[in-house]
């Protein structure tokens, strides 16, 4: 099923994916993981974005993020999947295209919806069976987000800032509210537009967005290309 094409909305979070070609490993130890963070961190400084939650899983990535001008998330993406790219085939002894097709985008109601994006990103560990808990998931912000630890690459985002006055307060709602896990329903509601790359939340907001134009920056198609998407 073909992807449609992106929305770029300055000031709106967006559910970014990328995944590995073929269904293979892009990240094969925590070395592998922490050049991947360093480039993000790197890339976040001159992109003009700020990441609000992510996971790092065998063969691919979730991120969301904020892009707060025309074209920030494309640079975002551009340079962390090239550098990263370059590296992992330097050292893993292969060549070609590293991942499949061009990255997932959907744009965020951050009313609600956030929070949504926010838990099915940090609950991705525990649907693939890897972890029975989101904190036994050394590679996703949800530490951070429970206060536990802190990230240096990560910014809270307004909504989330609303879940209490304290960081303590803040971390206790958060686990409370990963913890109620998401129903079927919903699951299956983000994944579809995420996959789409269609915007995430109330019907307005959908109808709304539903025709903005198309993120055609020169950085939109940094990967190989595009394939069927799989089940992220």
């Amino acid at each position: 099923m073909p992807r449609t094409a992106r929305l770029d909305v300055p000031g709106l979070p967006r559910h970014l994916g990328v995944r590995a070609i073929n269904g293979m490993a892009c990240f094969t130890s925590d070395l592998d993981r922490n050049v991947f963070m360093k480039y993000l961190r790197e890339a976040l400084v001159g992109a003009d974005c700020h990441l609000h939650a992510f996971v790092l899983m065998s063969n691919h990535v979730h991120l969301l993020a904020t892009g707060h001008r025309k074209g920030a998330v494309s640079e975002l993406m551009h340079s962390v999947g090239m550098r990263y790219a370059r590296y992992f085939n330097r050292y893993s002894d292969r060549t070609g295209p590293l991942f499949e097709g061009r990255y997932w985008s959907s744009i965020i109601e951050s009313k609600r919806y956030l929070l949504e994006a926010m838990r099915y990103i940090e609950l991705n560990p525990v649907r693939a069976g890897i972890v029975e808990g989101p904190g036994r998931y050394s590679w996703s912000s949800y530490a951070h987000n429970t206060a536990r630890d802190r990230r240096e690459e990560l910014t809270f985002h307004a909504e989330y800032l609303g879940l209490g006055a304290t960081p303590a307060e803040r971390g206790r709602a958060w686990a409370d509210l990963v913890a109620q896990g998401i129903g079927p329903d919903e699951l299956e509601r983000i994944r579809n537009r995420f996959i789409r790359n269609r915007p995430l939340g109330s019907g307005g907001f959908e109808k709304r967005f539903g025709d903005v134009s198309a993120d055609t920056s020169p950085n939109s198609a940094i990967f190989s290309r595009s394939r069927p998407p799989s089940r992220p």
